[in-house]
């Protein structure tokens, strides 16, 4: 009886979310659409006046590489660049405040090593290399996007950049520092460490988060996922999104799996039902952003990774609980998202499963303790 009530209350708890979830995307996207009809608008009134301003501001305006080195703004899950969602901004419009700050829109659900492989041509230019061996291995196409002019091609030792990553997108571009350290982009063996000038973490997912856990993932692995949870749900969007490829609305906004080639004209019916079934697709493969985000799939990350002398890092970290009577719970409903309240509170209350074996320990991560110290909401 008593497991009975607790299945019913998963299954309330899992319609709430998923609810909650599809509202808020509901919302983003209906005030990118809004926003973009309002400029429409307003630029078809105030037409002339607007060209001459742009081609005044066009005139007074010079960057060369002598200039300071330029900031990339780096989002986290199901995070967007320029471009995306029409006129809406994922870091509060800092991109629009000085041509040196870039923000690519990198894939909201691919994985680090994707993300980073793509970040790189998106500042060098040329079409995106995801590497034969990666590539065969996860089960998709080995080349990708064609970035036709780098947004920084003169990047090189004598030209670094700054990097500043959100959430995963911090993660992101220290696997991406690592593979310059490597030489491991193929036509480009100069690369090295010392290409990045800074990196600065914003409540960046180092050591993974245990969110992962509470909407889906299996944490005896950390990448299989539970058969009814909310990443379930997430999974099948996606692929239906995917598969049916329409092409104005993934303009909008791309979860960055073409070049697993899950359009309907590609791979018709049965490859929508393998790619459900989960037999083929990026969900099967595991090489999606979801496990990267795992404390086990961190601890793999960051076994990879080092840091480098002549590179500053810093990172804010950021905090929204407290501990009362040796309990942690949120800080109070001001101050943290709604959509993400209930989240917290879950994450401040979970414990690593005792029957679950972690492989490798990460000093100073308590296993079986709350991880909350370790981990951030991703975003």
């Amino acid at each position: 009886m008593i497991s009975w009530w607790i299945s019913s209350l998963q299954l309330v708890e899992l319609f709430v979310s998923s609810l909650v979830h599809l509202a808020y995307g509901f919302y983003i996207f209906s005030t990118a659409v809004a926003g973009d009809l309002s400029q429409t608008f307003s630029d078809w009134i105030f037409k002339p006046n607007l060209a001459a301003g742009l081609r005044r501001v066009d005139s007074e305006k010079s960057t060369t590489v002598d200039d300071l080195p330029p900031i990339v703004l780096v989002h986290g899950i199901f995070g967007f660049g320029k471009g995306r969602l029409g006129g809406l901004s994922y870091f509060a419009g800092a991109e629009k405040k000085d041509d040196r700050v870039l923000v690519p829109d990198l894939g909201s659900l691919t994985s680090i090593y994707d993300r980073a492989r793509e970040l790189f041509y998106y500042l060098k230019g040329g079409q995106v290399d995801y590497g034969e061996e990666h590539s065969r291995a996860c089960g998709h196409a080995q080349f990708g996007r064609v970035y036709e002019k780098g947004h920084y091609p003169e990047w090189d030792e004598d030209h670094p950049i700054h990097f500043v990553g959100h959430s995963a997108g911090a993660q992101v571009v220290r696997v991406l520092q690592q593979m310059l350290a490597d030489k491991a982009f193929k036509g480009y063996e100069n690369t090295s460490a010392n290409w990045v000038l800074s990196i600065t973490s914003l409540s960046g997912a180092f050591n993974g988060t245990t969110r992962t856990y509470l909407d889906g993932i299996q944490p005896e692995d950390g990448k299989s996922l539970k058969p009814i949870s909310l990443l379930q749900l997430c999974r099948i969007g996606v692929i239906l999104y995917d598969w049916f490829d329409i092409q104005w609305l993934k303009a909008y906004y791309n979860f960055g799996f073409d070049h697993f080639n899950m359009s309907r004209k590609k791979i018709g019916i049965w490859g929508l039902v393998c790619c459900l079934m989960g037999k083929s697709g990026p969900f099967a493969s595991g090489d999606w952003i979801l496990p990267d985000l795992t404390i086990q799939g961190s601890i793999r990350l960051n076994s990879h990774i080092q840091t480098f002398p002549d590179t500053y890092y810093f990172s804010y970290a950021t905090k929204r609980t407290r501990k009362i009577m040796g309990i942690t719970i949120p800080s109070g409903l001001l101050g943290i998202h709604p959509l993400l309240f209930i989240r917290v509170l879950q994450m401040s209350q979970w414990r690593y499963p005792s029957d679950a074996l972690l492989l490798i320990k990460v000093t100073g991560m308590k296993i079986g303790g709350t991880m909350m110290e370790h981990s951030t909401p991703y975003l």
